[in-house]
């Protein structure tokens, strides 16, 4: 059997082995290993994750509760422009004494490893389509320069080249 390889994520929990009713608060401050996510915006690698972590002890294993606060930076899904946001979330998850099909993960070497659930958790809750502000007008689709606030998109002259016997025959019907 492999041995278990403690990460920046792990968590000993011998002291609360079959002890139901037990419970320990830890804070973690954790510099990212590796990119989380992979749209617009992503955890990026180095950044800093802050973990509250709540570890009870329950009759079938430990169960841990996470508040995460980090920061996700990439682009915005209109204009382009750099972005960072703030990145809240909280999750509960139980890790059982043995691998159970009831079960997902497990106590491994009295160690919790987070990294899979705050993984999940983080990739998640960030945003598929996110903006700089919500007023973002994004990009001129003619000119591709970035339209500012308060400036219409306005129709270009320029006709779709799939629609342009169709607007011939309208012009002359017109005429």
């Amino acid at each position: 059997m492999a041995r278990f390889v403690p990460t920046p994520f792990t968590v000993g929990v011998h002291d609360l082995m079959h002890r139901p009713g037990e419970q320990r608060e830890k804070e973690l401050d954790i510099v990212v290993p590796e990119k989380m996510g992979e749209g617009l915006v992503a955890v990026q690698k180095g950044a800093t994750m802050h973990l509250d972590v709540r570890l009870e002890s329950v009759h079938e294993g430990i169960l841990v509760s996470v508040d995460v606060d980090t920061e996700a930076a990439g682009e915005c899904g209109r204009c382009l422009e750099p972005l960072t946001e703030e990145v809240q979330v909280d999750f509960q998850e139980l890790f059982a004494y043995s691998l159970d099909e009831a079960f997902d993960y497990c106590v491994t070497d009295d160690h919790v490893d987070l990294e899979p659930v705050v993984r999940d958790a983080v990739v998640l809750a960030l945003p598929f389509q996110p903006v700089c502000r919500p007023e973002c007008a994004g990009l001129d689709p003619e000119t591709g320069e970035r339209l500012s606030e308060g400036q219409a998109q306005t129709p270009g002259e320029s006709i779709d080249p799939r629609w342009a016997a169709l607007h011939k025959l309208a012009s002359e019907q017109d005429s």
